[in-house]
Parts: structure tokens; C-alpha cells; sequence
């Protein structure tokens, strides 16, 4: 008999195998992350605290801090010493010293005027450079000019921020002012009683309040994301230090 076994040809050897195990997918950039991150929190702060707050209240809020709104009442708070109060100079200390009204508050209305003009400024710069889109739920928005479009940095958080700010750090300088005019306006002297430095106290509260409320609105109202108020707050506050430190004429 032939050996038939023999005459077979032996298997080839195994190869090694040269594919390689599936690999995890490439983690994104981190900015991304923190774009995805900033976009679901911010929609869930939306969703979450929208039905507990009434509209009315969230728009009302939206249009006290407006530029349109809010700078010609800022205008006319400069202009008002001039139609509102006695003319007459106001004594104060020191030999033969006297101001008007209008010397006592110009140094304290000139940089809210003009920190509102930089903080228009910056915040238009800021966003033709960034150009982020709002919010996908941003709804029944009016957009005065073609960058309200964009969403970061909020100029609201901004513009409330720097006001709240600017009377923060002028709060001394404010309880003197009232002091003085308190002989010339009786709406001043029963508006202050004898403590001018409390009256400027529960103002500058006011004010934060009025800030932290704006500003929370925004996300709220699904005009902008947590980091687009969180930027706006930063820069306002530091307009208000430079309106303060250097736009006092």
C-alpha cells in the first residue's frame, strides 16, 4: 500500500494577525467640550427655570438694560441738574468754596456716559471677532443692528454689570454729592433722611440686584449661553474700574 499521508502537502504556517484591536474613538478638542458642555447647561437652565419665572418680569428686565432704553435716561440724568435744580452755588468747606449743582454731579454722571459708549464699543468689537451663533431656542428676538446677531459676549450682562459696578465704587463719592444737595431739593432730603451713606448703601444693592437678575434672565430667555453672560459680567465690571479710574472729568 502507498503511504498516501506522506504524499500530502503539510499546511502553511500561521501567520501572525496584523490587525489591530478597534481603538476608542479620538476624544474632541477641548474646546468643544466645553462648547458642548456650556451649550447643555445653558438649555437646561433655560428649560428648568423658564416655567417658574413669568415672562413679563424676564422682559422687563431685558429692556431696562437695552442701550436703546438705557442710554438716553442716562443722557438725561446728565442734562436734568440744569432744568431741576436751584442754579445758585452751594457752599461747601472751606474758605469761600462754593459749587453748582451741576459741578457736584457732572464727575459722577461724565463716566457712566462714556463707560456706556466703550462698553458699546467692545462689545461690538468682541463679537464681529467671535461671531457665535445664539441659542437655537432664541425666540421672538428684536436685533437692532446686524451684530445682535451674535451671541458672545452678552452686552446686557455687560452693560448692568458696569453700571452696578461704577456706583459700587463711586458709593463715597455719591453719599457726599447727596449731602451737598440735600439743601436744594426736598424730594433729595426726604429721599436720604439724615443718613446719606445708607440711602447710597441700599442703591448700590439695588443695583447688584438688579445685575444678578438681568443677567440670569439672559440664559433664561434663551438669548445667550452661561459663558456669553459670565464674559459680559467680567467685562463690565472691569469697564466700571476703568470708567471709575480714568473717565472722571
Amino acid at each position: 500500500m502507498t503511504d498516501t499521508t506522506a504524499m500530502e502537502p503539510s499546511p502553511p504556517p500561521k501567520s501572525k494577525s496584523t490587525t489591530k484591536p478597534p481603538q476608542p474613538p479620538p476624544r474632541p478638542p477641548l474646546h468643544r467640550r466645553l462648547v458642548t458642555l456650556d451649550t447643555t447647561l445653558s438649555q437646561r437652565l433655560h428649560v428648568l427655570a423658564k416655567p417658574f419665572l413669568p415672562h413679563f418680569i424676564l422682559l422687563l428686565l431685558e429692556i431696562s438694560a437695552d442701550f436703546r432704553f438705557f442710554f438716553p435716561l442716562s443722557l438725561s440724568l446728565l442734562l436734568a441738574p440744569t432744568l431741576t435744580l436751584t442754579p445758585s452755588p452751594i457752599q461747601i468747606p472751606g474758605p469761600g468754596a462754593s459749587l453748582s449743582p451741576i459741578q457736584i454731579l457732572r464727575p459722577l454722571l461724565s463716566p457712566l456716559i462714556l463707560g456706556l459708549l466703550l462698553d458699546l464699543a467692545l462689545i461690538g468689537l468682541i463679537k464681529l471677532l467671535f461671531r457665535r451663533a445664539r441659542p437655537l431656542y432664541n425666540k421672538n428676538m428684536n436685533v437692532a443692528v446686524s451684530v445682535d446677531h451674535f451671541s458672545f459676549p452678552s452686552g446686557h450682562a455687560s452693560r448692568v454689570c458696569f453700571v452696578a459696578a461704577l456706583l459700587h465704587l463711586s458709593a463715597a463719592a455719591l453719599a457726599d454729592a447727596l449731602a451737598l444737595l440735600r439743601p436744594t431739593s426736598p424730594f433729595i432730603d426726604r429721599w436720604i433722611g439724615a443718613d446719606p451713606v445708607s440711602a447710597i448703601s441700599v442703591l448700590v444693592l439695588v443695583a447688584w440686584t438688579w445685575a444678578y437678575a438681568t443677567s440670569f434672565s439672559r440664559i433664561v430667555l434663551g438669548r445667550h449661553f452661561v459663558t456669553d453672560v459670565c464674559a459680559g459680567a467680567c467685562l463690565g465690571m472691569f469697564e466700571g474700574l476703568v470708567a471709575f479710574r480714568f473717565l472722571r472729568f
